[in-house]
């Protein structure tokens, strides 16, 4: 088994208590997927023989680049501008066999937008210009550019304004219809919450874990060459170049895949035996797999636990200092390391807050101050010392030559309060948003079904 150091993700306190509401098994809840094994349920309807003759061959090397869904083409640059898309948002390398099989998921992706716009345009929806516009400035913005940089941008990573323009008309649109479609019809008891809010409290104290999947099918003559491509998987996680939703979404057979393999929290008892297993000895941060599960093999990532209500000492919010030194273009390693020595002893010799300015004075040090950041939103290394620090102490050196050295001083700490129940509107509003991805899903698969499609 493998494990990876990764980076922590974590959600505040009273969306944490109504997330666990909806991972008690009071609602449906994603978990990972399974197969119990190879032949048909026999509630399909299918009526398809046991002994079955194929007849023709399909050779899975063969993929089809464009398509035409009801009338409207898809074509390969498109196809392939929002591979560069993709790959340029996740900041990673793409190897000619990994690009291959994004094209091919990202062909599938096309197809559902194009007929999540199809579908909107029937209800009168549409999105304007101006609509669009906002939108893409506010993308623009979020990679610290303006519009027309953020166009000059996508067209130096291979891809165009015009590609994610259609993917933002396809989330607006799709969004619009399911407010005007699908919400008005979707209703939550009273004693549904009522309900919920019961077994939050019976279930106060137990411990459960926010996991995302990667799942992997594999038939008993795949076995060992789906094995190998989890490894992969891992191998190119472990490089840190792109983070795990991005393998998830291009790579997973789960259905979890649309939202980045991301299972929710989850308690143990809900997870299949071999994944239970696993998820009781992993540390938050870490990636472990290949884990054998019923008709695959599953990559995990905890990304926290916690006990239900119960108040961690990780939502503790703290009032900090960093302090940073720089190394110039060309200091050898014995400069770097005599360097990080003295601002070691210096650090040492800090009297609390009060003192961070005078001592970077003397080190040339940048000084940067946080008054509200939690101790679970820090990396898990750091985390673990945070938790021992008193007020006015400061953690070790940290860093890399090519960021600089640094270290954080406590200057204050707001303990985390006790665990609360959600209010029944919190509860009311998740239920009601949880059915209406639910109907999405199933209006979506009608489409497909009913759509027009020809490969080319």
């Amino acid at each position: 088994m493998t494990y990876w150091k990764g980076a922590s993700l974590t959600r505040p306190l009273a969306q944490a208590a109504l997330a666990t509401a909806l991972a008690l098994g009071i609602v449906g809840s994603g978990i990972a997927q399974t197969v119990s094994d190879q032949s048909l349920p026999d509630n399909t309807g299918l009526n398809i023989p046991a002994n079955l003759q194929i007849f023709g061959k399909l050779d899975p090397n063969i993929r089809k680049a464009t398509a035409i869904v009801n009338d409207t083409v898809i074509t390969q640059t498109d196809v392939d501008q929002r591979v560069a898309l993709i790959a340029a948002a996740n900041a990673v390398k793409l190897s000619d066999e990994d690009r291959e099989r994004l094209r091919f998921q990202v062909l599938r992706q096309l197809i559902d937008e194009t007929l999540q716009i199809q579908q909107a345009k029937t209800a009168d929806i549409t999105v304007s210009k101006e609509e669009l516009d906002q939108s893409y400035a506010r993308v623009a913005k979020n990679f610290n550019r303006t519009p027309e940089q953020f166009a000059a941008y996508l067209r130096d990573s291979g891809s165009s304004e015009r590609s994610i323009r259609r993917q933002i008309e396809g989330e607006l649109a799709w969004s619009r219809y399911l407010r005007r479609r699908v919400e008005p019809f979707v209703n939550v008891g009273d004693e549904e919450v009522k309900a919920i809010l019961d077994r939050l409290e019976q279930a106060k104290g137990t411990e459960e874990y926010h996991l995302n999947e990667i799942y992997l099918a594999a038939t008993p003559d795949r076995e060992q060459q789906v094995f190998a491509n989890a490894r992969q998987i891992i191998a190119e996680l472990g490089k840190g170049q792109a983070p795990f939703a991005y393998f998830a979404r291009n790579f997973s057979e789960a259905s979890t895949r649309g939202v980045g393999g991301d299972l929710g929290w989850v308690r143990a008892a809900q997870l299949p035996e071999s994944l239970s297993k696993v998820a009781l000895s992993m540390q938050v941060g870490q990636v472990a797999g290949p884990v054998p599960t019923p008709g695959g093999f599953s990559i995990l990532y905890l990304v926290d636990k916690r006990q239900v209500l119960t108040a961690d000492p990780r939502d503790a919010r703290l009032s900090l200092k960093q302090l940073t030194i720089k190394f110039p273009q060309g200091t050898t390693q014995t400069q770097a390391t005599a360097r990080t020595s003295a601002f070691a002893a210096a650090i040492q010799k800090l009297q609390g807050c009060g003192s961070v300015q005078k001592v970077a004075a003397g080190l040339n040090a940048e000084v940067v101050d946080n008054d509200s950041i939690r101790i679970r939103d820090l990396p898990p290394p750091l985390q673990a010392i945070m938790l021992k620090l008193q007020v006015g102490q400061a953690t070790p050196p940290f860093g890399s030559p090519t960021e600089g050295v640094r270290t954080l001083v406590l200057c204050g700490r707001d303990e985390a309060s006790n665990g609360q129940l959600p209010g029944a509107a919190q509860i009311q509003s998740q239920l009601e948003q949880q059915r209406v991805n639910l109907r999405a899903q199933q209006a979506l698969r009608d489409l497909r079904r009913d759509a027009v499609i020809e490969y080319r």
